[in-house]
């Protein structure tokens, strides 16, 4: 069962302030730094990049956040504002914070490749975990094409009515209209219960 992507389940939109600016390399990017801030690039949209600096407090709230990867940021710079998603994140090797983030521009009307999380529900109602079984996730994501002004903010897998050895597939997940899975494998698998495990040493399921 396909279900339709409501209204509530499109991503929202996280705007975000940056300065602009006016040079690209690595010597610039040091200078923005030691300033403090974060060089950042928004590229893509057949237009030409734009070339921002940020607070780096909004790059870690952003990252720390779940679903980080569909999330669309609305970006005002100089008066003007850009729609985008962050593509890349460099960390510093030694302090694991942000030095460099890429943004890619979101046009009207085109489709991206975006990676979705997917939140699970109904947990305490599965029989098969009422009776032993394992939650054995798949995919906490999925990779999926869908248009740039209808990303989903996650996808929901309801495993309330899952007993020992069902699974749940593509084809089960709400939230998934417009989107399309980029796998090569039809209908494929995002999780399955289970049969508890039995310790051969006492004889006794386990979870």
């Amino acid at each position: 069962m396909t279900s339709s992507l409501g209204e509530t389940n499109v991503s929202k939109i996280t705007s975000i302030e940056a300065s602009a600016r006016a040079k690209a390399g690595k010597g610039a990017a040091r200078a923005t730094r030691r300033e403090g801030l974060v060089p950042a690039v928004v590229y893509g949209g057949n237009q030409e990049p734009t070339l921002i600096a940020l607070d780096p407090r909004v790059v870690i709230k952003g990252l720390q956040t779940s679903g980080w990867r569909s999330r669309v940021y609305e970006i005002t710079v100089g008066g003007k504002v850009e729609r985008a998603l962050i593509r890349d994140v460099q960390l510093h090797p030694v302090k694991d914070t942000p030095v460099h983030v890429d943004f890619m521009r979101l046009a009207a009307g085109s489709r991206v490749h975006v990676e979705v999380s997917v939140h699970f529900v109904g947990e305490e109602k599965s029989p098969g975990i009422k009776r032993g079984g394992v939650l054995n996730v798949v995919r906490h994501t999925v990779d999926v094409e869908v248009e740039a002004d209808r990303i989903p903010e996650f996808f929901t897998v309801d495993l309330g009515t899952l007993d020992i050895n069902d699974n749940v597939r593509w084809e089960d997940v709400k939230g998934t209209e417009g989107a399309a899975p980029i796998s090569h494998e039809a209908n494929f698998v995002i999780a399955s219960i289970a049969a508890p495990s039995v310790d051969t040493t006492t004889g006794e399921a386990t979870a």
